[in-house]
């Protein structure tokens, strides 16, 4: 279950935290294996927190203490080190294997984190959303974008009015224009960009569906959302737009699409037959 999964309750919990618990919650997240190794006092002194602060996140997170905190740290872990023993930040002196083991095993891990986050009914309520709406746009900043045209052009290999909006002033432009027959899905990894709360806000009012796929289920733009989808990558603050990251989302666009598809086989399968008909002509 989810809530057996410690950073799957550090995702949820994020936003709520103080400042001080969110120094400790970024170094838990980026450094698993050595946190189940340290006393608190060590903790607090890495994290530069004092050990009281320490004691209040893990109550607030649901454990009685620091120790039971930590065993909660091992088993979550456990699995996954298991598989995927070479996974973390390639180092200089690695080879090229070795690095590319690395990569590898990152890019396993981020799908199977959010294979394990992947709600069924979210996903199916995700699915009735977008068969039900007139139009969607298909939305995100930076590297987020990519995303949101990748959507776009997977779904309208078989469903029309699938839309990739680029520009963020365009973005508004055609937020104002919704209806509650519309839909928008966005792409954010924190959930909690400027850009994303004006559109999402502006989308809320005009009473369109709004999916939002991120890495914080309780960040601000999910508070917006009607159905949130929680990719499973963790970012460190210096892995910006990570592949990893962004292959968790794919993954999320794939069953999301699988399952739309999935609905209406048939049909689905008749139009992206005359699309392949009609791209036919561009190939030499």
């Amino acid at each position: 279950m989810l809530n057996d999964n410690v950073f799957a309750r550090i995702s949820q919990e994020y936003y709520y935290l103080t400042n001080a618990e969110k120094k400790i919650a970024d170094f838990i997240t980026l450094r698993q294996q050595e946190t189940q190794f340290m006393s608190i006092s060590e903790m607090a002194e890495e994290v530069g927190v004092a050990e009281a602060s320490i004691s209040r996140f893990c109550r607030k997170l649901g454990y009685r203490g620091y120790n039971a905190f930590k065993l909660a740290v091992a088993n979550s872990t456990a699995l996954r080190s298991a598989a995927n023993p070479l996974s973390g930040e390639v180092l200089p002196e690695d080879s090229i294997p070795v690095m590319c083991q690395k990569v590898y095993a990152a890019d396993i891990d981020a799908i199977t984190q959010t294979l394990e986050l992947t709600d069924p009914q979210k996903i199916a309520a995700a699915a009735d959303l977008l068969i039900q709406a007139r139009r969607t746009l298909c939305m995100g900043q930076g590297g987020s974008m990519l995303l949101a045209e990748e959507a776009a052009h997977l779904f309208s290999t078989a469903l029309p009015d699938f839309y990739a909006i680029r520009d963020s002033h365009i973005q508004i432009m055609r937020s104002t224009m919704l209806c509650a027959q519309d839909a928008v899905m966005f792409f954010s990894y924190s959930g909690a960009t400027s850009s994303l709360m004006d559109i999402l806000k502006i989308a809320k009012e005009r009473q369109a569906k709004i999916i939002l796929i991120t890495r914080f289920p309780r960040s601000p733009g999910a508070a917006f959302a009607d159905v949130v989808l929680e990719c499973g990558s963790r970012e460190g603050p210096l892995q910006l737009g990570s592949i990893a990251a962004r292959m968790a989302q794919l993954y999320l666009i794939d069953l999301l699409f699988s399952e739309v598809c999935r609905r209406d086989i048939e049909g689905c399968r008749s139009r992206r037959k005359m699309v392949a008909d009609a791209l036919t002509t561009r190939h030499l």
